[in-house]
């Protein structure tokens, strides 16, 4: 976690910091392969140089941000889980339960349909 450590020690809502660190943690054990960074003054993981999955705060919820084709991938899914989203990032409530599964999906789906992509964000 060194490489988000900075971006936690921010978040000044303890549940919300100690949600962000499993999240962030679950992620980097799950899916060793892909690289943590800091970019946008955001945590992401990419994966050969290519983006897969990022995560932002806000008073309500995590973002967490698939890019557009993770979000049409799955939006049955976020709405059975009792997520919204926009086009860009599905909203985490913070006062739910954490749906890892989804979240799983997502982020193996980007790695699977980015392995060939040369570029960060799809064209």
């Amino acid at each position: 976690m060194d490489t988000f450590e900075e971006f936690v020690k921010q978040i000044d809502n303890p549940e919300h910091r100690e949600r962000m660190e499993e999240v962030l943690a679950w992620v980097q054990e799950t899916f060793p392969g892909l690289t943590p960074k800091i970019a946008w003054n955001q945590p992401m993981f990419t994966d050969h140089g290519t983006y897969i999955i990022g995560f932002s705060i806000a008073k309500h919820h995590m973002a967490v941000a698939p890019e557009q084709a993770g979000i049409l991938q799955f939006s049955d899914d976020i709405a059975k889980a009792g997520y919204d989203h926009t086009k860009e990032l599905v909203r985490f409530r913070w006062d739910r339960p954490f749906d890892f599964s989804l979240l799983e999906k997502m982020i193996a789906f980007n790695i699977e349909d980015k392995a060939e992509c040369s570029t960060f964000w799809r064209k």
